[in-house]
C-alpha cells in the first residue's frame, strides 16, 4: 500500500528504519541505469568489456576514497547496466560530523525514522557518497551521451556478518559469468 508523507503519495523506503547509514560498516550497493539501459559495455565470454561510458563509471568508482577518506572499496563490478560494490565505512574518532539524529528526542515530533530520511542526512553517509558518485559520472557521461540517466534510487544491504560478506563478494566476482541468468539482463 502506498503511504502518504506531508499529504503526498510516496514510495516506501527500502532502508533499515533505525539504521544510521553514516556509521561504520560494510554495505552492498547496487546502482542501476535508467530503465536498465546498457551503457557501460558488454559481456563477452563471461568477461565485462567496458565502453567509454563504462570506463568513466569505473574511474570514478575507484576515486570514491579520494573524496571520502573514510571509505574503503572492496569487491565491485561494472556490469552493462548496473554496478555492484561493497563499500566499507571506516571512520575513526577524528571524524566529527554534525547531523540530525534519526531517532528524535522530541516527543512532539510524530515523524517516523523513515520519514526523517527526506531530511539532509549529512555528509559521509552512504546516500551522500552514492549521490556524489552518480552526479560526477552523469556530468562526464553526458559529454558522450546527453540522454544518460540513472535509476532514481539505489539498492543497499547492510552486511552484518562474515558469511553474508563472503556470499556477496562471490556474487559480485561471478556476476559477469552469470550475466545471462542475471535479473538485470535485458537484450
Amino acid at each position: 500500500m502506498v503511504k502518504k508523507y506531508d499529504n503526498k503519495y510516496r514510495i516506501e523506503s527500502t532502508r533499515f528504519e533505525n539504521w544510521d547509514y553514516g556509521c561504520n560498516g560494510a554495505y552492498f550497493i547496487t546502482i542501476c541505469t535508467y530503465k536498465k539501459q546498457n551503457y557501460f559495455g558488454d559481456i563477452v565470454d563471461g568477461k565485462m568489456n567496458l565502453s567509454d561510458i563504462g570506463n568513466i563509471a569505473y574511474k570514478y568508482w575507484t576515486e570514491i576514497p579520494n573524496h571520502f577518506p573514510f571509505v574503503v572499496l572492496d569487491r565491485f563490478v561494472i556490469m552493462p547496466n548496473h554496478i555492484h560494490g561493497i563499500i566499507i565505512l571506516n571512520k575513526d574518532n577524528s571524524v566529527i560530523e554534525t547531523r540530525q539524529c534519526l531517532v528524535s528526542t522530541d516527543i512532539t515530533n510524530n515523524k517516523t525514522p523513515s520519514e526523517k530520511r527526506f531530511q539532509n542526512q549529512g555528509k559521509g553517509t552512504i546516500s551522500s557518497i552514492i549521490g556524489s558518485y552518480k552526479s560526477i559520472v552523469t556530468k562526464h557521461v553526458r559529454l558522450i551521451n546527453p540522454s544518460f540517466l540513472w535509476q532514481s534510487r539505489f539498492y543497499d544491504h547492510v552486511i552484518r556478518n562474515n558469511k553474508s560478506y563472503l556470499e556477496i563478494a562471490e556474487y559480485i566476482v561471478l556476476n559477469p559469468e552469470r550475466w545471462n541468468k542475471d535479473c538485470y539482463h535485458f537484450k
